[in-house]
């Protein structure tokens, strides 16, 4: 995971919480080993951070030993990275020793730095027209396009049927019907709402700003700073203000604890957490994208996930071009394997979704529905010291009751500063 997107951050923050406790110090090298193979020609080294998901590192395993049978002359030896992905593989990417083959997000100064190598040539007008666009377009700078999505992750608005139901409340399609819909909901023994226990400063950072109509980075342009992006925090104060939404809950937004416990009738939680969801809940369920502000606003999720790349200081880049094209563009049964059987993603490929059983059940195609609609992702240019500057004035609205505008130009303004540097 690389530090520029903050929506991958949210995404290692649910793996850490989701790895096991008993799994080894250091770097655990996998697959055909540090030698390769007898009489392979090349040996390429594949990164991946370490996923929490049951089978995970097995399914890598076995996709890298396929691989080597199929091109008995070019072993994969997959290496599974334990605790900060993100500042081993900076380091890695500056010395001649990285990996040839890794996943993160894509940043521009991986970019300018020389770090990744263009993939366009891997993408045939057929195959760029099954991919998600967006997808495509977080992964491209300058129109080229330097990485393949690996799955897509996003979230959604789980809310209990029968608890809306009874209560008579419709799933809510605005922030006003959504804060209309808290008061009713609350109860002494049950909380209407869990966005995380520090009510959406993480979790809804850029989704209400995004339900408000409002972006971050256009065209090079910081363009948060501006009334809409203003009401939209000023409504999600609104919404705590109601005094309905779950504090101090044992886990936070990232695991679906506090909803299938009956601790909130609704809860802003991943899809990875669809399946603990069905399996509490059975059909007693349904999911939303995030509510929009107003009628001029639209409803909004994030687009996250996981991008395989090339490095471009690797004495294999042809052969590492091949085997990603073979893993993530040719191979559509592993890429549904690696979204479907671990844990609980979208395949990106169009085609790929569309015959993955499990994404039919109507909660599961309602969630895919949203994000293809509403989804929404940062560009490569967005990085952690933008992120810190716009968590710094949520909290100061949020949490402090400081003037919006006020904070969000501060904010604004020293990320104009980060991107000027960035583009020197």
């Amino acid at each position: 995971m690389h530090d520029s997107d903050p929506l991958m951050n949210v995404s290692l923050t649910r793996r850490q919480f989701l790895k096991t406790a008993t799994f080894a110090a250091g770097v655990l090298l996998a697959g055909c080993g540090p030698k390769g193979v007898p009489g392979a020609r090349v040996t390429l080294t594949q990164w991946y951070h370490q996923y929490g998901e049951p089978g995970a590192q097995e399914a890598v395993q076995r996709y890298a030993r396929e691989y080597t049978k199929l091109h008995p002359d070019i072993a994969v030896r997959v290496v599974w990275i334990p605790g900060d992905y993100s500042t081993k593989l900076g380091t890695a990417l500056l010395t001649r020793n990285g990996p040839d083959v890794f996943e993160s997000s894509l940043s521009l100064p991986m970019v300018t730095a020389g770090e990744v190598v263009p993939l366009d040539d891997l993408f045939t007008p057929e195959i760029r027209a099954d991919f998600n666009p967006k997808d495509l377009a977080l992964n491209s700078v300058g129109g080229k396009i330097y990485g393949v999505k690996m799955f897509d992750d996003t979230a959604a608005l789980y809310y209990r049927k029968s608890i809306l139901e009874k209560s008579g409340v419709e799933p809510p399609g605005t922030m006003d019907a959504l804060i209309e819909a808290v008061k009713v909901l609350n109860k002494a023994e049950r909380k209407s709402l869990f966005v995380g226990n520090d009510g959406g400063v993480g979790s809804l950072l850029t989704i209400v700003p995004w339900s408000a109509g409002s972006d971050f980075l256009v065209d090079g342009r910081v363009v948060f700073s501006n009334p809409r992006t203003a009401a939209a925090y000023e409504k999600l104060l609104e919404l705590n203000a109601t005094n309905a939404l779950l504090m101090g809950a044992p886990t936070d937004w990232y695991d679906p604890s506090a909803f299938t416990q009956g601790l909130a009738a609704m809860q802003w939680t991943g899809l990875w957490a669809y399946p603990a969801i069905r399996k509490a809940l059975g059909d007693d369920f349904g999911v939303l994208p995030w509510p929009a502000l107003d009628a001029q606003g639209a409803p909004a999720t994030f687009l996250g996930g996981w991008t395989a790349m090339v490095n471009a200081q690797s004495s294999q880049i042809e052969e590492a071009k091949k085997y990603v094209k073979w893993l993530w563009i040719d191979r559509t049964d592993l890429q549904k394997d690696w979204c479907l059987s671990y844990g609980f993603h979208v395949p990106c490929r169009a085609s790929v979704a569309l015959t993955a059983d499990a994404l039919r059940a109507p909660a599961a195609a309602d969630a895919v529905h949203n994000l293809s609609v509403y989804g929404h992702a940062l560009p490569p240019q967005w990085n952690s010291a933008m992120g810190t500057a716009l968590t710094d004035a949520a909290t100061h609205i949020l949490k402090e009751g400081r003037p919006a505008a006020e904070s969000l130009a501060v904010a604004a303004h020293k990320c104009e500063v980060v991107l000027r540097r960035m583009q020197e």
